[in-house]
């Protein structure tokens, strides 16, 4: 009777199914690893994938449990026939498959395209998927208050407890870590990865790989790129409704009827990506086609919203799929580099409702991320909304428009140009100009709260105020108190009809405080 022979191939190795198969003693006869599978898994290691060392730990442990089992393990270094080798990533499993035809072997996978490719040329072949465990050894780390959990060897485990803006970075552990246990849950990562249809490897590159796994989003990095093998993992512990936000009615409505091109920002871990969530199940409920671009995918949304990866797909195909289906509103999770604001720029152009998620300091610093990527003039056709979140809640709404107009702080009127306007959307106060003066693009603030005026001009801009509201109550002016005048911006089809009283009110109020009033066109404002 022959000896049975045994083939794994890369899948088997490295989601542990050859390590179960030998456990259970399910295999009897010899087991044929080829020493093209160890330079595989060696060339990974050595460029700092995670696989890599997966892969040569599972092998390790693979020959001890031969030991105690009756299987002999062999190692082989035979190529097939006429086989050249191009690609070893690539043609590493396609070579084993191919031995085993020759062998007369039987292959075992995790594959289920490579367990189809056996069925269809007649190698006997070994099959399983893995079971989803019900609960990982990185899951134990959290409980109902954890946002996220921070492993590295040689250090005892913390983690960040509370909600976005108030939390505290506290130890969960007074032993630390040794490496053995990190590669431990990094080995149980990826079998889950493999196994679970809701966990994917986002993005794998020498020295780091990120991971998400259901609701986690797991970073790991390894030497050089830092000092030590480290894991991070993010969870996210709340998720909210536009509606739990309590935004004003006014607010509501804009992002109902006019908003498309939307920037929501703040710092990091303050709820970008929490509001972003809830404006994107929002308009789902509103009927709209909602599409998502993330890097990694760890938006948490229904089924019937389509989450499209960056890391797999360059900005010409995303551009292509998304004019293509047609969405309502496109959801861009962590715009960074010049190619993702371009994305964004072309796509809000093209018609398509754009809401960009962007890390900023300040509201007027996420607007600056589009200067000199983008012409001045056509930032306002970009962006109409934005959102600046801080500890988890709106606190700042600015409109965006162009107009004509001498630029604050400048007197001659020669010097008029587009400008774009920065206004508060709730209040409708101007709180920044950005217009371009030589060859340099200025960004102005020119809100000037009543304190830090003179008390002159802070009695002027009271009296006019109430000069104003009197006379026009429903009118949208406005007033701009300088040093040695007064600008009052007034729509120009009623500039034509003022009164004979509101004018000589006016001259008195200049005799009174020795100060020059303008009334100009709202249209240079």
């Amino acid at each position: 009777m022959l000896e049975e022979i045994y083939i794994p191939d890369t899948t088997a190795i490295t989601r542990g199914i050859l390590r179960k198969l030998l456990s259970e003693g399910s295999l009897k006869g010899k087991l044929i690893i080829h020493s093209l599978m160890i330079k595989y898994f060696e060339k990974l290691a050595r460029e700092g994938h995670s696989l890599g060392f997966v892969g040569l730990d599972e092998l390790k442990s693979i020959r001890e449990l031969c030991k105690d089992k009756e299987v002999n393990i062999e190692y082989s270094r035979e190529i097939p026939e006429g086989y050249r080798i191009v690609n070893l990533s690539e043609d590493i499993d396609d070579i084993l498959r191919e031995l085993a035809l020759e062998w007369n072997a039987t292959l075992i996978t995790a594959d289920r395209i490579q367990y189809k490719a056996c069925q269809a040329t007649g190698i006997r072949v070994i099959y399983r998927e893995n079971k989803v465990k019900k609960k990982l050894k990185i899951e134990e780390f959290f409980d109902e208050n954890t946002m996220s959990i921070h492993l590295k060897e040689g250090v005892s485990p913390y983690a960040k407890k509370g909600v976005p803006g108030k939390w505290s970075y506290v130890p969960i552990g007074d032993t630390p870590l040794t490496r053995e246990e990190l590669e431990e849950i990094i080995r149980e990562l990826y079998e889950e990865t493999r196994c679970a249809s809701d966990a994917f490897i986002e993005i794998e590159r020498p020295g780091s790989a990120i991971i998400q796994l259901r609701n986690y989003r797991v970073v790991i990095t390894r030497p050089p790129l830092s000092d030590g093998l480290e894991i991070t993992a993010v969870r996210p512990i709340i998720k909210l409704k536009l509606e739990d936000y309590n935004l004003p009615e006014k607010l509501i409505k804009r992002l109902e009827t006019k908003a498309e091109g939307i920037l929501i920002a703040g710092a990091p871990g303050m709820g970008k990506t929490t509001f972003a969530q809830a404006l994107a199940e929002y308009y789902r409920r509103m009927g709209k086609v909602i599409k998502t671009i993330e890097s990694p995918r760890d938006m948490q949304l229904p089924n019937d919203i389509t989450q499209y990866s960056k890391s797999y797909a360059t900005s010409e195909e995303l551009h292509d799929v998304l004019l293509l289906s047609r969405p309502d509103y496109t959801v861009f999770d962590e715009m960074r580099d010049t190619k993702d604001f371009e994305l964004y720029t072309d796509l809000r152009l093209a018609g398509v409702g754009m809401i960009g998620v962007v890390h900023a300091t300040s509201p007027i610093d996420a607007i600056q991320r589009f200067i000199g990527r983008v012409e001045l003039g056509m930032i306002p056709s970009i962006i109409d909304t934005v959102i600046f979140i801080k500890y988890g809640r709106v606190e700042k709404v600015y409109e965006l428009e162009t107009v004509v107009k001498i630029p604050h702080g400048l007197r001659e009127a020669d010097l008029a140009r587009p400008v774009v306007v920065v206004r508060d959307f709730l209040t409708g106060e101007p709180e920044y100009e950005i217009y371009v003066f030589g060859e340099r693009t200025f960004v102005v603030p020119i809100k000037k709260s009543l304190h830090k005026l003179s008390e002159k001009a802070r009695k002027v801009k009271i009296e006019l105020e109430k000069l104003l509201r009197k006379y026009f109550p429903d009118e949208e002016v406005e007033i701009e108190v300088l040093d040695d005048k007064a600008i009052i911006y007034m729509p120009p089809d009623i500039m034509n009809y003022l009164s004979g009283r509101y004018v000589k009110k006016l001259r008195r109020l200049e005799k009174r405080y020795s100060i020059r009033v303008e009334i100009r066109p709202k249209t240079w404002y």
